[in-house]
């Protein structure tokens, strides 16, 4: 009786296992000629050739260019058929979108900016992401129709056992109950939503202050409050999705109730504008307070109240850094983070190391674009029989 795919060490399993290690390649490296694939895989040259030939045939590659050779005829390069199936990352604000186009391979797409109107009866779910697609496309030059699946990141968490929003801010016209399946139901494809912070720190381990380190604390302090927790490269989520709100943090001895009264943006705010710093905005105050001669003072005070919020983190987790970002934690930079640092050591028993968030700009999105390209890559890889 013939072999099937399915038998281990039959034609078509090899087949497929070298198409898919040519595929993966390709994916990794971008385009390269057949002598390359081979010499990579291990192939020799003719069955190299039949890779090649048969990802042609699928449309899963295409010629993209020519490298000149040292001797004879130039070689043909091949890419990946990017263009097969396309996502979006979004993130998802209380009164605006951005938006980006995401593939296969890690094309910079431009980032679209969509505002969303501020009642309930004129905002749905569906509506806001399906602007947000609609958006990202057109700012990449292309059409929805491509659009495989999309990755959603906004301030809340969803329960993974009942679909259900949680802890979520503002954002009217959102359901509470059975979110995710609403989105996929009303935008006709896969859709997966994630805390904003914990999409922050796929980034920051992935290109900024989160690197080399085994684990790290990220505090992300903005307009709210969010912390994520990396655990050796995984993210630490909790039963519930909730893991991380920390804003709800009661601070027991303080003025203030909780963590989002102390250190949240409005907080940030009136603690800035007491010491002469101008702005009507959390942005706008930070951005006065760049230059302004009170800055020392408002990041020491600053400081010792960031601390309250960072020793329960150190109690529980001891994590090897505390990343400290959000737009508060960009413009406080280094000189918080050490002010920080040096309050916790003379205040207590833990002398951590507080480090700033080093990822450039849109940290939510380049983290959304990180784990849909990768769920882009597993979707090419299926298409090989």
């Amino acid at each position: 009786m013939s072999g099937t795919p399915s038998q281990p060490g039959t034609p078509g399993l090899l087949r497929a296992m070298n198409d898919k290690a040519a595929l993966a390649l390709l994916l990794e490296h971008g385009p390269l000629t057949r002598a390359q694939i081979g010499e990579l895989t291990g192939l020799s040259k003719p069955t190299a050739s039949q890779v090649v030939a048969r990802l042609e045939q699928l449309d899963l590659i295409d010629v993209v260019g020519s490298v000149a050779a040292a001797r004879g005829p130039s070689a043909v390069t091949y890419a990946v058929r990017s263009d097969r199936a396309h996502a979006v990352a979004v993130d998802v604000r209380p009164h605006r979108v951005l938006s980006t186009l995401v593939d296969a391979v890690g094309t910079d797409f431009p980032i679209a900016e969509v505002p969303l109107a501020r009642t309930a009866a004129e905002r749905s779910a569906v509506g806001d992401i399906g602007a947000a697609i609609q958006a990202a496309c057109e700012a990449a030059g292309t059409t929805p129709d491509s659009v495989v699946t999309v990755i959603v990141g906004l301030q809340g968490a969803v329960d993974p056992r009942t679909d259900d929003l949680a802890f979520v801010g503002l954002i009217p016209g959102w359901p509470r109950k059975a979110v995710r399946a609403q989105l996929e139901d009303g935008l006709g494809m896969s859709v997966r939503i994630d805390n904003d912070v914990n999409l922050a720190a796929v980034a920051e381990r992935a290109e900024g202050s989160g690197r080399d380190v085994d684990g790290f604390a990220l505090l992300w302090m903005g307009d709210g409050l969010g912390l994520a927790v990396d655990l050796g490269g995984s993210l630490h989520r909790g039963a519930s999705g909730g893991a991380g709100e920390i804003g709800y943090l009661p601070v027991p001895g303080e003025s203030a109730k909780d963590l989002q009264d102390l250190i949240g943006g409005i907080a940030v705010g009136r603690l800035a504008r007491a010491h002469g710093v101008r702005g009507r905005t959390l942005d706008a105050t930070l951005k006065d307070l760049a230059g302004h001669p009170a800055r020392p003072a408002v990041l020491a005070e600053l400081a010792t109240r960031v601390a309250v919020g960072v020793i329960p983190v150190l109690a529980v987790l001891d994590p090897p850094v505390v990343v400290l970002g959000g737009p508060t934690g960009a413009a406080g930079g280094q000189t918080l983070a050490d002010l920080v640092r040096g309050h916790i050591r003379r205040t207590s028993r833990w002398s951590p190391h507080i480090s700033v968030s080093t990822v450039a700009d849109h940290p939510v999105l380049r983290g959304a674009r990180s784990v849909v390209g990768a769920d882009l890559r597993s979707r090419l890889l299926d298409l090989v029989p």
